[in-house]
């Protein structure tokens, strides 16, 4: 069965934009392998705000080809994305009810894995119905004060089982945990 994986950046104070929506502070090492990353999955969840933002997304024509790769192999994925808003889409499914028994359904297709891409109320959703298998949290070597929180809201305690974490030459520090809730 397909996992959902919460694959996301966040500050050392774990938060994942800043107070303004910023995310200038990501770093993208090359020794990340986010093309490994991709190459595992074959779907990718929105909420509305991060698809109209992201989800059809063009890099500049002058852009590397790096980027212009990175940007192909992200709209080559099956995109679902959840709203309370209906729209016909024909890059994109959208789901506006029952989210956890779509989610179910989408996992038993089998293919590859899902990467829940965001934003935070589609995050915090997920983690409050527990639709998350697999935690990929990059915390980066900043600190903001304040911003947007990971965990926020959290109406119980999360368990998680760290079984991986990966080191990058930026000081990222990767952890990855499995949902045991």
């Amino acid at each position: 069965m397909k996992k959902v994986i919460l694959d996301l950046a966040t500050t050392l104070d774990g938060f994942i934009e800043g107070p303004n929506g910023e995310i200038d502070w990501c770093i993208m090492d090359d020794d990340m392998d986010f093309d490994g990353f991709l190459s595992s999955i074959d779907t990718i969840f929105y909420g509305r705000v991060s698809y109209d933002f992201w989800g059809n997304y063009q890099p500049e024509e002058n852009a590397d080809a790096e980027e212009q790769k990175l940007w192909e192999t992200v709209h080559s994925k099956n995109k679902i994305v959840f709203s309370s808003e209906k729209r016909d889409d024909p890059n994109a499914t959208f789901i506006n009810s029952d989210i956890g028994e779509k989610v179910e359904e989408i996992k038993k297709q089998g293919g590859k894995d899902i990467w829940l891409y965001g934003g935070a109320s589609l995050i915090k959703t997920f983690i409050q119905l527990n639709l998350i298998d697999m935690y990929r949290i990059s915390v980066h070597p900043i600190a903001l004060g304040n911003g947007k929180p990971l965990f926020e809201d959290l109406k119980e305690k999360l368990n998680l089982k760290l079984i991986k974490t990966n080191t990058f030459k930026s000081g990222v520090v990767q952890l990855i945990y499995e949902s045991t809730n």
